[in-house]
């Protein structure tokens, strides 16, 4: 046994619980005008993705936030050092773009 057998390694995958973005009561929206990626015009910061604990923002500038497992949690919108992720109330958008399979 080396090293690398003894190094306990975890990370989130998608969809473990079914498509759970359907019963989320707040969806992240993000501001490409203040992103830090998005402003720089490539892939950088990407602070939300490494914290998303169900792996639902896909890297890019900006990323994307896959809505069919996001649940709502808001992290992404709490670690983004430029504020550019929004919690915004599901009934502003009226039916859930999950609920009529919607990705994005």
């Amino acid at each position: 046994m080396d090293a690398s057998d003894l190094i306990a390694m975890s990370k989130p995958a998608r969809g473990e619980a079914g498509r759970t973005g359907d019963w989320r009561s707040a969806r992240p929206v993000v501001d490409a005008s203040a992103c830090i990626a998005a402003t720089q015009d490539r892939v950088t910061c990407q602070i939300c993705w490494a914290h998303c604990p169900d792996a639902c923002i896909e890297q890019g500038a900006p990323p994307a936030v896959d809505l069919e497992f996001c649940k709502g949690c808001g992290i992404c919108a709490d670690v983004c050092p430029a504020h550019a992720i929004a919690m915004v109330p599901e009934a502003e958008h009226g039916v859930c773009e999950a609920a009529e399979g919607g990705t994005r």
